[in-house]
């Protein structure tokens, strides 16, 4: 007997905009994101992705509730995706920011192929972000091959999305 399965995917929202602690921050970081509104007309969007066999999602899930509660919308992928599908989808779902979760250390081989994906199949500049544990040595590698920004563990989940706005607002 085969039974398949449906997985929603459900964002976890208000987890972390109620126990902020610094609420002039986050205030201030809410009228950026309506900034960004009024000029494109909508929310900021990013996709949260997971490439090869990396099977860790939780940072990718946790990222997706921050960047959720900070106002932008957000996609995430199912795991052990290809370079291609990622492409794939950003470009019909129309994201600004792809942003790869790593654990799996492929980031060297599969981001490149990722970036080239996107760029042969879109005229559309998409900022791409990784996170997760990126050793310092392969930090340059990556930003050479097109990365816009590299998070490690440890970096404050509000830090992060006020420099990829930055990063969108300066595109």
């Amino acid at each position: 007997i085969f039974r398949i399965f449906i997985i929603r995917k459900i964002i976890i929202i208000n987890a972390y905009k109620k126990n902020f602690n610094d609420q002039k921050r986050l205030t201030n970081f809410y009228k950026k994101i309506e900034i960004f509104i009024k000029k494109e007309g909508r929310r900021p969007r990013i996709l949260i992705a997971k490439l090869g066999q990396d099977g860790h999602d939780r940072g990718a899930k946790v990222i997706s509730s921050s960047f959720a509660d900070f106002g932008f919308d957000v996609d995430i992928s199912s795991l052990f995706q290809t370079p291609q599908n990622i492409a794939k989808h950003a470009i019909e779902n129309d994201v600004h920011i792809v942003g790869i979760s790593s654990l799996a250390a492929a980031h060297n081989n599969l981001i490149p192929q990722l970036l080239n994906e996107l760029k042969k199949r879109s005229t559309n500049k998409f900022l791409v972000v990784v996170g997760g544990i990126i050793p310092k040595n392969d930090h340059y590698q990556l930003r050479n091959n097109g990365v816009n920004a590299i998070f490690t563990p440890g970096t404050k989940l509000l830090d992060s999305a006020e420099h990829i706005l930055q990063l969108l607002q300066s595109k």
